[in-house]
């Protein structure tokens, strides 16, 4: 008996991918996903003048193509419904309706259970949709618009629609929020709550084109490029996308002849508390305990990792307590140094917040 996850399936949509193979040719090319805009383009699309105007304002972001396109009649679910439903959860129900069929499972036709962990931005589509054109939720009820919108009904809505009898829990913990959702699909696969289980997240919002303001002392780059680890770090910029990945015991999955993409060995959650400088700063000694606590869980010494997919925000507070967190993890064992390396698929993609775990995750 072994605490190895097998990761059986992937599904995602990423800026300028619209599945899981163009991301990987992508990011092979070394190509920067990362959209430029026209004044008109974005004007077009609905950006005011005055925002368009201001030398602060980069036209650059890291969009998804068709995020207002869903199959509906697929799920069942009426083009009225449809209208009201925020982005976020319709990508989400499709992309998790691909990642099982990846793996080669039907909801409808496996006997054990399926659980799903996941989660998603702060949704925009209420209110700049749907609250401007409230004729749209008269006509269809208030509860649907919010069980369509609202953070707490994602994992839930997945389960209806694609019959799943697991557990249905949707996390939320900002950036982090799709990789702690696989940390916590690990424990309910381990705990035995289910059999398979779907987990990441989403972050797709209106305008469907669109950039975003600089300011000097804030977190996005001031020329809209991310430079992870880089000494022209300015900070990151925003994008769009949704991962899922379907995880199950390695030992059933090989038992099953299931496709195995890679092995889950160990996992770590904490939190830093107060001992940090100001609530959105991270930690120093707070991320190496959970790289130290993963590594013994996995059985895995320092040397033995050759390579590190960073949280990497390139921002310069971010990214030196990052390097400076793992040193001190890896010093802790080793004298070795220069035999593992360290990226970021945010220089690629740019910072997806609640799919940013997933997505570095399908990654790696």
């Amino acid at each position: 008996m072994t605490n190895d996850i097998a990761v059986i399936g992937i599904s995602g949509r990423f800026p300028m991918a619209k599945n899981i193979e163009e991301f990987w040719e992508n990011l092979r090319d070394g190509k920067e996903c990362i959209a430029e805009y026209t004044y008109e383009e974005l004007l077009n699309a609905g950006i005011k003048e005055e925002y368009l105007n201001d030398k602060n304002y980069i036209r650059r972001r890291g969009d998804l193509e068709n995020m207002d396109q869903f199959d509906a009649s697929f799920f069942k679910i009426s083009p009225k419904e449809a209208e009201i439903i925020d982005p976020q959860h319709r990508l989400i129900l499709e992309c998790s309706w691909n990642t099982l069929d990846d793996a080669g499972y039907s909801s409808k036709n496996y006997n054990g259970r399926i659980g799903v962990f996941c989660g998603c931005s702060l949704g925009t589509y209420l209110f700049k949709n749907l609250i401007p054109n409230l004729d749209k939720i008269d006509s269809t009820g208030y509860l649907q618009a919010a069980i369509g919108n609202d953070k707490d009904s994602l994992s839930t809505k997945i389960a209806y629609h694609l019959d799943l009898k697991g557990p249905a829990i949707t996390i939320q913990t900002s950036s982090s929020t799709s990789l702690v959702a696989i940390a916590m699909a690990c424990q309910s696969l381990l705990n035995y709550q289910c059999d398979m289980v779907l987990s990441g997240g989403a972050s797709v919002g209106p305008p469907k084109k669109g950039g975003y303001m600089y300011s000097k002392d804030g977190i996005v780059s001031k020329d809209g490029h991310g430079r992870t680890f880089d000494a022209d770090a300015s900070g990151f910029v925003p994008g769009s996308g949704v991962g899922m990945v379907l995880l199950k015991r390695l030992e059933d999955a090989k038992e099953d002849n299931d496709h195995i993409y890679a092995v889950i060995k160990g996992f770590a959650v904490n939190n830093d508390g107060s001992s940090k400088v100001s609530y959105t700063a991270p930690s120093i000694d707070a991320q190496a305990e959970a790289v130290i606590e993963a590594q013994l869980m996995a059985g895995i010494k320092a040397e033995q990792i050759s390579y590190i997919e960073a949280h990497g925000t390139g921002t310069n507070l971010g990214d030196p307590v990052e390097l400076t967190g793992l040193h001190k993890a890896f010093s802790s064992q080793t004298s070795n140094k220069g035999f593992c390396g360290i990226g970021s698929v945010k220089t690629n993609i740019g910072h997806l917040d609640a799919t940013a775990g997933v997505a570095g995750f399908i990654k790696t």
